[in-house]
């Protein structure tokens, strides 16, 4: 009986070990999962406002392109007329070519600076689209990461929930099987108090059985003298009642 509340000790210690280290797992997996959730929430708010970046920085160029087009035209629609005219005046003169008039030179002057103008205005429309152009692919690949990563995430907060469950339940299981364990400990350690209180008695009565042995014994052995001398006399008496009844018949 003491071997099985030992091996019940065993299995209880057992059991309070594997509690406290489920515990310590369940509350780690319980602050996985909220870190994880809190990760996820500024993933989607960071991913909003880059995209909200995005989307302000596609309107504002695509505006800009807009604007430096439409004054692209409206030089071109200035000057051009110009230039038509300057061509005419010269397929006029041919025949008699005689040295540019002022205006000519003036209008050259002003060509020049309005082709400078326009070739700017390329130039920051070109940097415009290429911004555009960066802009979309960093977009679809931040948008990309952004879903794998929500991805993984699921995955692993459905993994961590699950293991979460099932940690939970062998806690539950391991708590039930220390409380019968314990349970069963007491009920065997007071089954084991009764007996040892019995063979305690036992004990007692034997150790008096004991301690009197010897002067019941000896009072045994004095009873049984008593009693061999006392039919010694009785047989004694009985020889000389019968030897006086010879000598009588005599």
């Amino acid at each position: 009986m003491e071997r099985g509340i030992s091996n019940l000790e065993k299995s209880i210690a057992k059991e309070k070990e594997g509690v406290a280290t489920l515990t310590d797992e369940i509350a780690s997996l319980e602050a996985g999962i909220a870190a994880l959730d809190k990760s996820v929430a500024e993933a989607t708010e960071q991913r909003k406002e880059e995209n909200a970046e995005y989307t302000e920085l596609i309107a504002s160029d695509a505006a800009a392109k807009e604007i430096l087009g439409f004054a692209k035209n409206r030089l071109n629609k200035f000057y051009n007329p110009k230039l038509a005219t300057l061509a005419q005046v010269s397929a006029h003169n041919q025949a008699a070519p005689g040295p540019p008039p002022a205006t000519a030179a003036a209008f050259s002057k002003k060509s020049e600076e309005s082709g400078g103008v326009i070739a700017m205005i390329d130039l920051m429309i070109g940097d415009l689209t290429k911004e555009i152009t960066v802009a979309k692919t960093e977009e679809q690949d931040a948008q990309a990461d952004y879903e794998q990563a929500m991805t993984d995430s699921a995955e692993k907060r459905a993994a961590d929930t699950k293991s979460l469950a099932d940690k939970g339940k062998a806690k539950a299981q391991m708590n039930a099987d220390q409380e019968a364990h314990t349970e069963e400990k007491a009920a065997t350690t007071k089954t084991l108090m009764a007996t040892l209180e019995y063979i305690q008695s036992l004990h007692a009565e034997c150790d008096w059985l004991i301690q009197y042995f010897e002067v019941r014994k000896e009072a045994r052995a004095g009873e049984i003298e008593s009693l061999t001398t006392a039919k010694s006399v009785l047989s004694g008496m009985s020889l000389l009642q019968t030897g006086s009844r010879s000598l009588r018949g005599q």
